[in-house]
């Protein structure tokens, strides 16, 4: 970005959903410019086996789909009830916040809260159908929700979002940040200023946002759960802006537990590898997706449902109080 460029003012949702479309519609053209990609090697590993119960392997039938990327939509659904997961009060009387809490990796961890006994808020951008079932499974648990939408890029919006949940709850103790924008390139040529900012905005700032805006409300014993990435710690040739978002939040989350150690503030970060969530057909071909997560050496990609685990594991205080600043993998290999 040229040293003397602004960033450009925040967005209200309609916009930054129109802009999200017009780098999608951007990275299409340039996949049609450029076709001479490497078919992945027909060598695939055997799938390694579900959370208690079958989960979909390669080839994964899906379909494009327009950005943000609605849940709802996907041929193949991602699972997210976790119905072998039982719960026993880990969470019990807390209040969660969530961005990108509509769908994918958000819901299931919204999920898998309320189970643990709290009432949770999620964030998420205008997928309102998204946020609505995920809003109606939060309840079935026979805990409060609240749906709040808006754009982490805005520090005006994480301020009044908050003000929103404490008002119908009283109190947080929980965020997550997990809101994201993702879009593959094949040449650093394609990397548009427009779109570098747009996914340093979302990944990177609306983290710092969130924080800012939730941490006059958090207490001894409170938790901060970030979501990294394997490609910020191995990196990915297809998704470079998106890996140095990445990159930058497990250096943050590193930091932040650091800064806030001497509060009690437990910060820590979940690096997924390939997750089945709307994030990723709205991001890459069709024929690209029937083989995603094949590479992992459990030869498929994880559900959201067997990373909501691990979020509950680093928010409760009887599972992690010894635990922060960590960076915890959950890539289907073997660790580097």
């Amino acid at each position: 970005m040229p040293r003397n460029q602004k960033l450009s003012q925040p967005r209200s949702v309609k916009d930054t959903a129109q802009v999200q479309r017009k780098i999608q519609s951007q990275q299409q053209a340039n996949d049609e410019r450029d076709k001479a990609d490497v078919q992945a090697g027909s060598d695939v590993p055997s799938s390694a086996p579900g959370p208690g119960h079958e989960v979909p392997t390669p080839p994964m039938l899906s379909q494009p789909l327009t950005k943000p990327g609605h849940e709802g939509a996907m041929i193949t659904k991602p699972l997210y009830l976790a119905s072998d997961y039982k719960g026993s009060g880990k969470l019990e009387g807390k209040i969660a916040v969530i961005t990108g809490g509509d769908s994918g990796i958000g819901r299931a961890v919204a999920v898998l809260f309320a189970r643990e006994g709290a009432d949770v808020a999620i964030l998420y951008l205008n997928e309102d159908d998204d946020a609505k079932e995920t809003c109606d499974a939060i309840e079935k648990e026979g805990r409060r929700s609240l749906a709040i939408s808006g754009d982490v890029q805005d520090q005006k919006f994480c301020d009044n979002a908050i003000k929103q949940v404490l008002e119908k709850f009283g109190s947080i103790n929980l965020l997550i940040n997990n809101a994201a924008f993702q879009e593959h390139a094949s040449a650093i040529e394609d990397l548009t200023d427009e779109r570098i900012e747009q996914t340093f905005r979302t990944n990177v700032l609306g983290y710092f946002h969130m924080v800012k805006s939730t941490l006059p409300y958090l207490h001894e014993g409170d938790a901060i759960i970030n979501t990294g990435s394997v490609t910020g710690l191995r990196g990915s040739k297809h998704l470079m802006d998106y890996s140095a978002t990445k990159g930058a939040i497990h250096a943050f989350t590193k930091s932040l537990a650091q800064n806030l150690m001497d509060k009690g503030i437990r910060v820590n970060a979940v690096a997924p590898g390939p997750v089945w969530t709307p994030l990723n057909p709205a991001d890459r071909p069709v024929q690209e997706i029937r083989d995603f997560g094949a590479d992992t050496e459990m030869g498929r990609p994880a559900q959201p449902e067997e990373l909501a685990p691990a979020y509950v594991f680093l928010a409760s205080q009887v599972c992690s109080s010894y635990i922060s600043g960590i960076v915890l993998p959950i890539t289907g290999s073997v660790a580097e």
